[in-house]
């Protein structure tokens, strides 16, 4: 079977779909694997690292992908590529079915199999297969590296001859792997960290970390049976504003990552809480490429109001992406040994299992 990966738009995605060392793992399987020339320079991977290891280099795209069974991407390809694409390919990548509806219905329509693996269910099964969680939790950890760099004191409590610095006071707001991820961070680098999350059972993994999980009385546990957050009843998010706006004046850092999959990120940091937070206080919004936990969030522009400073980037993963990738390169290359056949070297779209039947656009 051929398969391959084109180039993604460098100015949208840094991050590659095969490394070198996943490059190999295919082939051991029997795929006939392609890469068009320069797919991985600008990380630090050769064509030659790639070849010596038995991978076709070729300087036509258009080429592989019309020869392909199966292409990987992580995002969903340009639209001069999409044309190539034609009846009985499967494509596999985080397509984001929400935003890429109808282009996804128009390839559908050429009688493709088309996978996104930000439908994988949440199960144990699945667990190496999880681009959500490998990708949150780096996006989780630079987010707290980004706005420490633009804090202008110090992190860690320090005690001088001169006197003592406080450390910094850090909320994150979602304690799912991103905020887990971002909790673990500040408290390394010495930061005293808060979390809140509509998710009840997130408490004991906030507190396993060292951070104090803030919690409004009377919560329910507004969680999916697939383990995501949904969204929460007028009442809850009334408390919840009441206890963050009494929070914030406090708080020097407050790290957003508060996501609802497939909708319009919910805004959590309403314009009359600015008035309690500091001036210098800084906000890093994970969710601004989905609309952002703030009322001011702007993708990819540093904001300020009332003296603090709002950042959010459409992409955060593309100032991490040698490490994004070998994380996401695993995960594709464990979702694809799941649906291959080895023995009849032929894809086993098995709509029985779940975690096929969950990814497989319909």
């Amino acid at each position: 079977m051929n398969l391959v990966s084109v180039s993604e738009d460098k100015n949208i995605e840094k991050r590659i779909a095969i490394t070198p060392e996943l490059a190999k793992k295919y082939l051991s399987l029997g795929f006939n694997l392609s890469l068009p020339q320069n797919y991985g320079f600008h990380l630090g991977f050769q064509d030659k690292q790639y070849s010596d290891l038995g991978v076709n280099i070729s300087d036509n795209e258009n080429d592989l992908i019309k020869n392909a069974n199966i292409i990987i991407q992580l995002g969903l390809p340009e639209d001069k590529k999409l044309s190539n694409f034609k009846e009985g390919q499967t494509l596999i990548g985080s397509l984001n079915t929400f935003v890429n509806k109808t282009k996804l219905d128009n390839l559908k329509a050429k009688k493709m199999n088309i996978f996104s693996l930000d439908l994988l269910p949440r199960i144990t099964r699945a667990q190496s297969m999880d681009i959500l969680s490998s990708q949150a939790n780096l996006a989780g950890y630079k987010a707290v590296i980004e706005a420490f760099q633009i804090y202008e004191r110090a992190i860690p409590m320090m005690m001088t001859a001169a006197g003592t610095v406080p450390a910094a006071k850090v909320l994150v707001v979602g304690a799912g792997v991103a905020g887990l991820q971002a909790i673990a961070t500040a408290k390394r680098m010495g930061a005293v960290v808060f979390a809140t999350d509509v998710r009840t059972a997130s408490k004991e993994q906030v507190e396993s970390l060292g951070g104090k999980f803030l919690i409004v009385e009377g919560a329910e546990n507004l969680e999916t049976e697939g383990g995501y957050a949904k969204e929460a009843s007028d009442d809850f998010k009334q408390k919840q504003e009441e206890l963050l706006s009494e929070t914030l004046k406090k708080i020097d850092i407050v790290i957003c990552t508060a996501l609802i999959p497939g909708k319009v990120a919910p805004k959590i940091i309403k314009e009359e809480m600015f008035k309690n937070l500091q001036r210098g206080s800084i906000i890093y919004d994970l969710a601004a490429v989905q609309g952002g936990n703030t009322v001011f969030t702007e993708v990819d522009k540093v904001i300020e109001k009332n003296g603090v400073k709002i950042l959010g980037e459409a992409n955060i993963l593309n100032k991490l992406p040698v490490s994004a990738s070998n994380l996401y390169a695993k995960n594709v290359f464990n979702f694809i040994s799941n649906l291959y056949d080895k023995e009849n070297k032929k894809l086993n779209i098995n709509l029985e299992d779940e975690i096929i039947e969950k990814t497989l656009i319909k």
